[in-house]
């Protein structure tokens, strides 16, 4: 469907419960009628354009890839038991299918899906793409004062809707009027070392222990730590591969000498042994979970009799902050977290004690000339 119009959009749409494909471009008399012309082509004045079957011949024309077809029955399935009008369904699968077009995580899709769900149960038959600015600037004030939403969820929440509204509907800067909630500065949760060499020797299975191993030694998320492969270990070089973590990025981190030993000593002994990740389910044969290694570390945590509220993500704050009490440049720290902004890494210079301890208190200095009674 080559033209001379200068914009044309087309996504993948779900209307009336079958697949369509969405045809957008600016008014153009010799193109409506040639469009009309497609077999079952329609115009919908609420979607600001033409729909066409989705079939081979029309996904050719408008240029769509088979990869990028969503499965339009898992859709049906992921929301055939949600309480929504039919109209808001149907807006709900358009906005599933433009999240799973962008190639978002699994996670945000997550998050953005329960977001955007809030709004949707609330609204009942009113229809969600017929909302105003000064709408959603209620409905956020609603979520501030009745719901009392934290700002991390504010934000999330927020997000989800601007996607469907910008992203779905292209109605541009239609949040420009709702303030974001300023969210509050909060630092690494971490242990001491100490506390790390405790909350270790309370683990006796060698596996969960090279689990933790791993986390702290290269500074890992739990997700980069169960989606390690044998393969991504490269004693060579003394590097280890992470592939695709937050954000989709690649990167590399140092291959500890102790830890290479450990996992070494691991994989020759552990019985049934790793085939393609390093740490694999004995069930499935398939990566660990991550809450199953999140639970692993709570239990070592409470066994070791750590009180502190902190998660396995404790690890690797622990193992920057030690780094950079270790004299690391903040910099190198960046590049192996996998940090987009150094501003991300720069928490850590909050909690760490290299410079707090040569700090003397001017109360010491007027302690030591003698001059207060105790």
């Amino acid at each position: 469907m080559n033209s001379a119009i200068s914009k044309i959009n087309y996504q993948l749409i779900v209307y009336r419960g079958k697949s369509r494909i969405l045809v957008q471009f600016a008014h153009n008399t010799a193109w409506n009628q040639r469009i009309k012309q497609v077999a079952d082509a329609r115009w919908s004045s609420s979607l600001k354009g033409w729909h066409l079957p989705d079939n081979e011949e029309n996904r050719k024309k408008c240029g769509i890839e088979p990869a990028t077809a969503l499965s339009i029955q898992q859709q049906k399935v992921q929301t055939s038991s949600i309480r929504l009008s039919a109209n808001n369904k149907e807006q709900l699968l358009l906005y599933l299918e433009q999240l799973a077009l962008k190639k978002y995580s699994k996670s945000t899709l997550q998050t953005y899906r329960n977001e955007f769900m809030q709004l949707l149960q609330l609204l009942k038959d009113l229809h969600v793409q017929d909302l105003t600015p000064e709408h959603l600037k209620r409905y956020m004030l609603y979520c501030v004062v009745k719901l009392k939403l934290s700002e991390n969820t504010l934000h999330s929440r927020l997000n989800a809707l601007k996607f469907y509204y910008e992203q779905v509907l292209k109605k541009e800067k239609f949040f420009w009027e709702i303030p974001r909630p300023k969210k509050p500065m909060q630092l690494p949760k971490l242990l001491n070392e100490t506390e790390i060499t405790k909350l270790f020797n309370a683990l006796s299975n060698k596996k969960h222990k090279a689990m933790l191993f791993t986390a702290y030694s290269a500074g890992l998320r739990v997700s980069e730590v169960v989606n390690l492969k044998i393969a991504d270990i490269d004693s060579e070089r003394m590097q280890i591969f992470i592939e695709r973590a937050k954000g989709k990025k690649d990167r590399y981190v140092n291959l500890s000498p102790v830890l290479l030993d450990i996992l070494r000593s691991y994989i020759r002994n552990y019985k049934p042994k790793p085939r393609v990740y390093l740490f694999e389910s004995e069930q499935t044969e398939t990566a660990y979970p991550p809450r199953t290694v999140q639970q692993i570390f709570t239990n070592a945590k409470l066994k070791a009799g750590i009180r502190k509220d902190v998660g396995i993500h404790s690890l690797r704050h622990s193992f920057a902050t030690h780094l950079l009490e270790k004299g690391t440049d903040i910099r190198y720290i960046k590049e192996i977290l996998g940090h987009f902004n150094i501003k991300t890494t720069e928490r850590y210079l909050h909690v760490t004690r290299k410079k707090l301890v040569n700090i003397v208190s001017p109360f010491d200095d007027l302690w030591h000339k003698d001059g207060i009674n105790w």
